[in-house]
């Protein structure tokens, strides 16, 4: 008996033990619609037309009857009166390259996308409609929960003069950069429909598969999303074997699987390099050979494999068998398996440019959060990493340049001088509704960076590292939000971080702390912004030794462990949040004292750092006394 009991105990111990490891690395089960496209485009050079059939298998995972669909139709946003003109006319500090640009437009030069026809399963669908950049269609039979069903849509298209991200003849010539170009299913999820108009910042798009045919002259060399499926066929640097003749329209069959959009452009001009790397990924370069490209754009993609090779490391691995490097656009872009850049730049803008789009692949197209309301996950996480590749390439002599021990000081610097104008908004503010687009590209690609930083500083580097790559394996493909991302770090550090993420994200309170005095053998500390954070304190002695102290939180419960940037610290009793004034013992006479000083390594972004330094240091004015 005694045996049996051991041996149930035993059993139940063992089946304990198999729960927890599966809830430790289980994904996390949230659902998620899926969309699968097919589609055959013809290409009409001379009108700048698409005539498109389409088909796209929806298949609805939420809990929820649909008895409405909608799509994006962006190219609509380039016609003079719609809501991107309007705003872009109206906000105090346009995007030079929209500005007034759309209402100028002749109607030839103009985006549309007009639907002919919509069938779902098969049926006609008659009740259906256009506001702006969305298309609202009514379903005559609603689509059940945990269904598939079949939509069959005929559209024409214009490609319009490109003026933001998509169109043709760009600034440096080339002939068309055709993103945002079909009629695409708007994200259903958690939070309900996402209708946004297309204001001109960023997407949130359903994961799925592209199947697309382009049909257009044989003479234009086509670069895109996905794997070209006939590559011995077109050739163009596709294939080893070139094809004796083309016939003078030519069809270009891409393919891609698990990805949330589909980019290409094409142009009569473009030369590419095919370049495998040691691991097997296939990146593509395309641009128009030219003294302003040429050189450059030879020495790319050794340099891109190197990235490769540090992001895979670091970030965690690279999900795709191929990358695109496209010229186009208008400056920069990101999309599944490729980007859109402007290519006629010096070496290290193009690295620069090239570096940032690509680790958009990380935090976009493969933890695709919905940009529109959380763009500083996308945009400064890949700022964040961009900064760690840039002065990693430094470091191992393939881009011109020092290698810093920290590379986003200069991030924490910009956002510190930023908080003084008076402009900055919440990280959690709306994309298309920040009042300037300064705010906006301060709070999405600079803050986004520093909410990294800090976070680096509160918990350790060792902690933050394992928690980036945990982030990327645990969410990978689900749409996280900014609460599944602090509960990962909350897991890797041990410490609380809710309070972290309501401050800094939710509110535009600044961090500002000071060391009053020295009391005794005392130092008096003082919290004069709106922000708690810990306090990493340095004191160094007139005998040259240094000493560390560090000062966790309240709200923490807890420390942080491993820091390299400050070890050896010992832990004090934490400073409850409440309190503006905490003093801290370090058995040191003043006498003994060369200086007291907050966070040496600058990377708190403490907005007034003047105080942070006891002695003072002295004014020009007492210096000449």
């Amino acid at each position: 008996m005694n045996f049996n009991l051991n041996m149930n105990r035993f059993v139940i111990a063992l089946l304990l033990g198999l729960i927890n490891c599966i809830g430790l690395n289980a994904q996390p089960d949230r659902w998620q619609q899926a969309a699968n496209y097919k589609m055959d485009i013809d290409f009409n050079i001379k009108k700048h037309q698409l005539s498109g059939q389409q088909t796209l298998e929806y298949t609805n995972n939420s809990p929820d009857t649909l008895d409405k669909v909608y799509y994006h139709l962006y190219f609509n946003a380039f016609k003079p009166g719609s809501d991107m003109d309007v705003r872009s006319r109206s906000i105090i500090d346009p995007d030079p390259r929209v500005r007034d640009r759309i209402v100028k437009l002749q109607k030839d030069e103009q985006g549309f996308q007009n639907i002919r026809s919509i069938k779902m399963n098969g049926k006609k669908v008659d009740s259906y409609k256009t506001e702006g950049t969305i298309l609202i269609v009514d379903l005559k039979e609603p689509i059940l929960p945990h269904s598939t069903v079949v939509f069959d849509m005929e559209f024409l298209a214009q490609i319009p003069q490109q003026i933001r991200r998509t169109g043709r003849f760009n600034s440096e010539g080339i002939e068309y950069s055709v993103s945002q170009w079909y009629p695409k299913m708007c994200n259903y999820d958690y939070q309900g429909w996402h209708t946004d108009q297309y204001i001109g910042r960023e997407f949130y798009g359903i994961w799925g598969s592209f199947d697309v045919k382009i049909t257009l002259p044989s003479n234009y060399i086509v670069a895109g999303t996905g794997l070209l499926q006939n590559k011995d066929e077109i050739g163009y640097g596709y294939s080893d074997n070139e094809p004796e003749s083309r016939p003078k329209r030519l069809t270009w069959h891409f393919k891609a699987d698990k990805v949330h959009d589909f980019v290409w452009a094409a142009d009569p001009d473009y030369k590419q390099i095919a370049h495998t790397m040691k691991d097997g990924t296939v990146l593509r370069f395309f641009y128009q050979p030219g003294p302003k490209t040429t050189d450059n754009w030879t020495k790319l993609p050794p340099v891109m494999e190197e990235v490769f090779n540090f992001a895979n490391k670091h970030f965690g691995p690279y999900p795709f068998s191929q990358y695109s490097f496209i010229q186009g656009g208008d400056g920069g872009m990101e999309y599944p398996m490729a980007t859109l850049i402007t290519g006629e730049r010096k070496f290290g803008s193009l690295v620069g440019v090239s570096v940032h789009e690509l680790m958009h692949s990380w935090y976009q197209m493969v933890l695709g959060s919905n940009e529109l309301l959380y763009a500083w996950m996308d945009e400064g996480f890949t700022e964040y990493a961009s900064s760690e590749v840039m002065n990693h390439l430094k470091n191992v002599g393939l881009l011109d340049g020092n290698a810093v021990m920290d590379p986003h000081i200069a991030s924490v610097n910009n956002y510190i001088e930023f908080t003084k104008t008076g402009l900055e908004e919440p990280l959690s503010t709306h994309a298309d509704h920040f009042n300037t687009n300064r705010a906006y590209g301060m709070a999405a690609y600079v803050k986004g960076e520093v909410f990294l930083e800090q976070l680096r500083y509160i918990i350790g580097d060792e902690a933050f590292n394992r928690g980036m790559l945990r982030y990327y394996n645990t969410w990978k493909f689900k749409h996280p939000n900014p609460n599944d991302f602090i509960r990962i770090m909350e897991k890797v550090s041990g410490i609380q971080l809710d309070w972290f993420l309501r401050y800094f994200v939710n509110t535009t309170y600044t961090i500002d702390y000071e060391v009053v005095e020295m009391r005794g053998k005392e130092v008096i500390l003082r919290r004069n912004g709106g922000m708690p954070m810990p306090i990493d304190l340095t004191v160094i002695l007139k005998s040259g030794e240094v000493k560390r102290y560090y000062i966790p939180l309240d709200l923490m419960l807890g420390i942080k462990s491993e820091d390299n940037t400050f070890n050896g610290f010992t832990a004090s009793s934490p400073w409850h949040w409440v309190h503006e004034s905490f003093s801290i013992p370090i058995n040191e006479h003043p006498s003994e004292i060369n200086h007291v000083q907050i966070d040496v390594s600058n990377r708190m972004a403490d907005v007034d750092r003047t105080n942070n330094l006891w002695p003072r240091p002295m004014k020009a004015k007492e210096i000449y006394k």
